[in-house]
């Protein structure tokens, strides 16, 4: 057969528990079946994960759709989102920057996620998810050191975390990224203002922006 992995030529290599024929790839080693009688072992499956996320399918909704259990299902968003790599900043650019208020656990749990948005493509380039402290920002300011221009709110931290040469708090400077923010609570669940569907834990609210911005 051919692997389901990298596309290499498979062999035979012994029996499953379950009495299923099990097979190799000769190029990448990897060890699969020809078919699944568990839907969560199917490679493809985690493609699929990504598509419901984005379209802002909940954890439950999801596990229904795919017959999987949800505690399957979030360890395989964790898994997920740790081989995502963020994108490249682009320099001489403009940004904007601005933070969506949430809570993980409990709604006395406040938390929140500060993210940059490119004002040429309307992409997120990085975010940070935290208390809103200045270590969270800088995870966001950070990155944008070699920026043309940054524009935010008129948050007191933001003074002193971005060089006043590229700082503005001009008036609709951040409509771009004020926008996205309700975009971004329309289609994800656990980020609406009051909804009964919320993160229990910041691992995993990570994982799901990090699949929703660049899986």
């Amino acid at each position: 057969m051919t692997c389901k992995f990298c596309g290499g030529t498979c062999i035979k290599n012994g029996y499953q528990a379950n009495g299923k024929q099990r097979y190799k790839c000769k190029h990448c080693h990897r060890k699969q079946q020809a078919d699944y009688s568990y839907q969560a072992y199917i490679p493809e499956l985690n493609r699929t994960i990504s598509e419901y996320i984005k379209e802002g399918v909940g954890i439950r909704g999801i596990a229904r759709l795919l017959e999987i259990s949800t505690t399957t299902l979030i360890k395989r968003i964790i898994s997920i989102s740790k081989d995502i790599t963020a994108p490249h900043v682009t320099a001489n650019a403009e940004y904007e920057v601005d933070e969506i208020k949430i809570f993980v656990g409990r709604k006395k749990d406040h938390i929140w996620v500060a993210y940059a948005l490119n004002c040429a493509d309307k992409s997120v380039v990085c975010f940070s998810v935290g208390p809103r402290t200045n270590e969270t920002l800088s995870k966001v300011t950070d990155k944008l050191t070699n920026a043309r221009l940054i524009y935010t709110d008129k948050l007191r931290q933001y003074k002193f975390l971005i060089s006043p040469e590229i700082h503005r708090t001009a008036h609709r400077g951040t409509n771009h990224i004020e926008r996205n923010n309700l975009t971004i609570r329309t289609h994800i669940k656990r980020l609406a203002r009051r909804t009964i569907c919320f993160s229990r834990k910041a691992i995993m609210l990570y994982a799901v922006l990090k699949i929703y911005f660049w899986g």
